[in-house]
Protein backbone atom coordinates (compact mmCIF):
# COMPACT_ATOMS: atom_id res chain seq x y z
CA UNK A 1 0.00 0.00 0.00
CA UNK A 2 1.20 3.43 -1.19
CA UNK A 3 1.32 6.30 0.89
CA UNK A 4 1.18 10.40 0.27
CA UNK A 5 5.16 10.66 0.72
CA UNK A 6 6.49 7.52 -0.28
CA UNK A 7 5.02 6.54 -3.60
CA UNK A 8 6.88 2.59 -3.19
CA UNK A 9 5.99 1.18 -0.22
CA UNK A 10 9.27 -0.30 1.80
CA UNK A 11 10.83 -3.20 2.16
CA UNK A 12 10.06 -4.89 5.33
CA UNK A 13 13.79 -6.81 4.41
CA UNK A 14 15.16 -3.46 3.48
CA UNK A 15 18.93 -3.21 5.29
CA UNK A 16 19.38 0.22 4.63
CA UNK A 17 16.91 2.80 3.24
CA UNK A 18 17.35 5.45 1.38
CA UNK A 19 15.17 8.44 1.08
CA UNK A 20 15.69 10.64 -1.56
CA UNK A 21 14.31 14.34 -1.83
CA UNK A 22 13.94 15.85 -5.15
CA UNK A 23 14.77 19.45 -6.49
CA UNK A 24 12.23 22.49 -7.18
CA UNK A 25 9.61 21.39 -9.65
CA UNK A 26 10.93 17.96 -9.60
CA UNK A 27 8.60 14.75 -8.59
CA UNK A 28 9.49 11.38 -6.43
CA UNK A 29 9.91 9.69 -10.22
CA UNK A 30 13.13 11.97 -10.44
CA UNK A 31 14.65 9.04 -8.47
CA UNK A 32 13.25 5.71 -9.89
CA UNK A 33 15.92 4.28 -11.66
CA UNK A 34 18.26 5.17 -9.11
CA UNK A 35 17.60 1.29 -7.25
CA UNK A 36 19.48 -0.70 -10.25
CA UNK A 37 22.89 1.72 -9.86
CA UNK A 38 23.08 0.53 -5.93
CA UNK A 39 23.72 -2.16 -4.11
CA UNK A 40 20.72 -5.18 -3.20
CA UNK A 41 21.15 -3.89 0.32
CA UNK A 42 20.39 -0.23 -0.32
CA UNK A 43 16.89 0.31 -0.89
CA UNK A 44 16.01 3.67 -2.32
CA UNK A 45 12.70 5.57 -1.30
CA UNK A 46 12.33 8.55 -3.27
CA UNK A 47 10.46 11.20 -1.46
CA UNK A 48 7.03 12.55 -3.16
CA UNK A 49 6.29 16.44 -2.26
CA UNK A 50 2.83 18.00 -2.07
CA UNK A 51 2.07 19.19 -5.09
CA UNK A 52 3.57 17.29 -7.77
CA UNK A 53 3.65 13.53 -8.84
CA UNK A 54 0.66 11.50 -7.38
CA UNK A 55 0.00 14.76 -4.78
CA UNK A 56 -0.28 17.43 -7.82
CA UNK A 57 -3.43 18.46 -6.26
CA UNK A 58 -1.89 19.45 -3.42
CA UNK A 59 -1.27 22.71 -2.26
CA UNK A 60 2.66 23.03 -2.42
CA UNK A 61 4.91 24.32 0.55
CA UNK A 62 6.35 27.78 0.05
CA UNK A 63 8.14 27.65 3.48
CA UNK A 64 11.01 24.90 4.58
CA UNK A 65 9.39 24.29 8.19
CA UNK A 66 5.85 23.53 7.75
CA UNK A 67 7.10 20.65 4.91
CA UNK A 68 9.81 19.72 7.15
CA UNK A 69 7.42 19.26 10.11
CA UNK A 70 5.10 16.73 7.94
CA UNK A 71 7.40 14.95 5.91
CA UNK A 72 8.89 14.07 9.47
CA UNK A 73 5.19 13.08 10.67
CA UNK A 74 4.92 11.12 7.28
CA UNK A 75 8.70 9.03 7.38
CA UNK A 76 9.12 9.04 10.88
CA UNK A 77 7.23 5.32 11.14
CA UNK A 78 9.59 3.94 8.28
CA UNK A 79 12.91 5.23 9.83
CA UNK A 80 12.63 1.72 11.77
CA UNK A 81 15.81 0.22 10.24
CA UNK A 82 19.22 2.26 9.35
CA UNK A 83 18.89 4.82 6.62
CA UNK A 84 20.15 7.89 4.96
CA UNK A 85 19.00 10.90 3.48
CA UNK A 86 19.95 12.50 0.11
CA UNK A 87 18.64 15.76 -1.64
CA UNK A 88 19.13 17.49 -3.98
CA UNK A 89 19.32 21.55 -4.36
CA UNK A 90 15.95 22.45 -2.88
CA UNK A 91 15.65 18.49 -1.60
CA UNK A 92 19.58 19.14 0.58
CA UNK A 93 17.45 22.07 2.19
CA UNK A 94 14.91 19.72 2.85
CA UNK A 95 16.69 16.65 3.84
CA UNK A 96 19.13 18.90 6.19
CA UNK A 97 16.94 20.37 8.62
CA UNK A 98 14.48 17.27 8.84
CA UNK A 99 17.60 15.68 10.02
CA UNK A 100 18.15 18.54 12.40
CA UNK A 101 14.24 18.20 13.63
CA UNK A 102 14.81 14.67 14.03
CA UNK A 103 17.68 15.25 16.82
CA UNK A 104 15.32 17.70 18.42
CA UNK A 105 12.89 15.27 19.18
CA UNK A 106 15.16 12.51 19.86
CA UNK A 107 14.28 10.74 17.06
CA UNK A 108 17.06 8.05 15.39
CA UNK A 109 19.59 9.86 12.74
CA UNK A 110 20.67 8.99 9.23
CA UNK A 111 23.75 7.23 9.17
CA UNK A 112 24.77 10.02 6.73
CA UNK A 113 23.31 12.66 5.07
CA UNK A 114 24.14 13.58 1.37
CA UNK A 115 23.17 17.10 0.47
CA UNK A 116 23.85 17.90 -3.47
CA UNK A 117 23.87 20.80 -5.79
CA UNK A 118 22.98 23.41 -2.54
CA UNK A 119 25.18 25.88 -0.65
CA UNK A 120 26.10 25.38 2.39
CA UNK A 121 22.75 27.07 4.64
CA UNK A 122 24.28 29.88 6.00
CA UNK A 123 25.23 31.19 2.45
CA UNK A 124 21.39 30.49 1.60
CA UNK A 125 20.78 34.41 1.31
CA UNK A 126 20.40 35.60 -2.44
CA UNK A 127 20.85 39.26 -3.87
CA UNK A 128 18.13 38.39 -6.70
CA UNK A 129 15.52 36.33 -5.33
CA UNK A 130 13.71 34.97 -8.11
CA UNK A 131 10.09 34.00 -6.44
CA UNK A 132 9.65 37.45 -6.85
CA UNK A 133 10.04 38.18 -10.48
CA UNK A 134 6.98 38.49 -12.82
CA UNK A 135 5.91 34.92 -14.43
CA UNK A 136 7.87 35.20 -17.93
CA UNK A 137 11.42 36.78 -16.18
CA UNK A 138 11.29 33.78 -13.71
CA UNK A 139 10.61 31.02 -16.11
CA UNK A 140 13.11 32.25 -18.49
CA UNK A 141 15.52 32.37 -15.14
CA UNK A 142 14.34 29.27 -14.58
CA UNK A 143 14.72 27.63 -17.88
CA UNK A 144 18.63 29.37 -17.97
CA UNK A 145 19.62 26.55 -15.14
CA UNK A 146 19.20 23.96 -17.61
CA UNK A 147 17.18 21.43 -14.90
CA UNK A 148 13.24 22.02 -16.36
CA UNK A 149 12.84 20.86 -20.55
CA UNK A 150 12.44 23.47 -22.74
CA UNK A 151 9.67 21.48 -24.19
CA UNK A 152 7.88 21.30 -21.09
CA UNK A 153 8.04 25.22 -20.45
CA UNK A 154 7.15 26.11 -24.20
CA UNK A 155 4.10 24.23 -23.60
CA UNK A 156 1.55 26.56 -22.22
CA UNK A 157 -0.45 24.25 -20.64
CA UNK A 158 2.21 22.59 -18.67
CA UNK A 159 3.70 25.81 -18.18
CA UNK A 160 0.88 26.85 -16.27
CA UNK A 161 0.70 23.80 -14.66
CA UNK A 162 4.71 23.85 -13.05
CA UNK A 163 4.73 26.93 -12.66
CA UNK A 164 2.72 28.15 -9.40
CA UNK A 165 4.79 24.97 -8.11
CA UNK A 166 8.19 26.09 -9.21
CA UNK A 167 7.26 29.42 -7.41
CA UNK A 168 6.46 27.73 -4.29
CA UNK A 169 9.91 25.78 -4.37
CA UNK A 170 11.73 29.15 -4.88
CA UNK A 171 9.67 30.76 -2.47
CA UNK A 172 10.37 28.28 0.28
CA UNK A 173 14.38 27.95 -0.97
CA UNK A 174 14.68 32.01 -0.67
CA UNK A 175 13.38 32.74 1.98
CA UNK A 176 14.74 30.21 4.26
CA UNK A 177 17.28 30.85 6.96
CA UNK A 178 19.82 28.89 8.81
CA UNK A 179 19.12 28.87 12.52
CA UNK A 180 22.03 27.92 14.36
CA UNK A 181 22.60 24.99 16.44
CA UNK A 182 25.19 22.60 17.02
CA UNK A 183 26.61 19.81 14.06
CA UNK A 184 25.13 17.01 13.92
CA UNK A 185 26.42 13.43 15.25
CA UNK A 186 26.50 11.62 11.41
CA UNK A 187 28.55 12.05 8.30
CA UNK A 188 27.99 14.79 6.04
CA UNK A 189 28.54 14.30 2.16
CA UNK A 190 28.46 17.29 0.01
CA UNK A 191 28.31 17.04 -3.97
CA UNK A 192 28.63 19.35 -6.56
CA UNK A 193 29.03 19.72 -10.15
CA UNK A 194 32.31 21.01 -11.70
CA UNK A 195 30.40 23.35 -13.98
CA UNK A 196 27.89 24.37 -11.45
CA UNK A 197 27.76 28.37 -11.74
CA UNK A 198 25.84 28.74 -9.28
CA UNK A 199 27.48 26.64 -6.05
CA UNK A 200 30.90 26.49 -6.23
CA UNK A 201 33.17 24.50 -4.57
CA UNK A 202 34.02 27.33 -1.66
CA UNK A 203 29.64 26.74 -0.81
CA UNK A 204 29.71 22.95 -1.02
CA UNK A 205 32.90 22.94 1.51
CA UNK A 206 31.30 25.13 3.93
CA UNK A 207 28.63 22.61 4.65
CA UNK A 208 31.62 20.71 6.96
CA UNK A 209 30.89 22.82 9.97
CA UNK A 210 27.36 21.19 10.13
CA UNK A 211 28.83 18.02 11.32
CA UNK A 212 31.19 16.63 14.15
CA UNK A 213 31.62 13.15 11.92
CA UNK A 214 33.26 12.33 8.60
CA UNK A 215 32.50 14.88 6.13
CA UNK A 216 32.93 14.09 2.31
CA UNK A 217 33.58 16.63 -0.66
CA UNK A 218 32.60 15.22 -4.00
CA UNK A 219 33.15 17.20 -7.34
CA UNK A 220 31.26 15.31 -10.71
CA UNK A 221 31.48 16.21 -14.25
CA UNK A 222 28.26 18.51 -15.22
CA UNK A 223 26.34 21.32 -14.30
CA UNK A 224 23.87 22.11 -11.54
CA UNK A 225 21.64 19.34 -12.78
CA UNK A 226 25.02 16.79 -12.37
CA UNK A 227 23.08 14.21 -10.65
CA UNK A 228 21.21 13.11 -14.18
CA UNK A 229 24.11 13.23 -16.25
CA UNK A 230 26.71 11.76 -13.94
CA UNK A 231 24.26 9.61 -12.21
CA UNK A 232 26.59 6.43 -12.22
CA UNK A 233 29.31 7.86 -11.16
CA UNK A 234 27.45 9.55 -8.53
CA UNK A 235 25.50 6.60 -7.22
CA UNK A 236 28.98 4.48 -6.83
CA UNK A 237 30.32 7.14 -4.70
CA UNK A 238 27.35 6.89 -2.40
CA UNK A 239 27.43 3.07 -2.24
CA UNK A 240 30.79 2.87 -1.18
CA UNK A 241 30.71 5.77 1.90
CA UNK A 242 27.26 3.80 2.93
CA UNK A 243 29.02 0.86 3.15
CA UNK A 244 31.76 2.57 4.94
CA UNK A 245 34.40 3.59 3.09
CA UNK A 246 34.65 7.34 1.79
CA UNK A 247 37.33 6.66 -0.56
CA UNK A 248 38.60 10.15 0.27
Amino acid sequence: MTEPWLPRSPSAGARLRLFCFPYSGASASLYYAWQSGLPGGIEVCPVELPGRGRRFGEEPYTALAPLVAAAGDGLRPHLDRPYAFFGHSMGALVAFELTRLLRREGGPLPLRLFVSGHVAPQHNERDDPLHRLADQEFLERVQALNGTPPEVLANEEFRDLILPILRADFTLCETYRCRDEPPLPCGVSAYGGLGDAHVSRERLDAWRVHTDREFVLRLFPGDHFFLNTARATLLEALARELQGGSGS
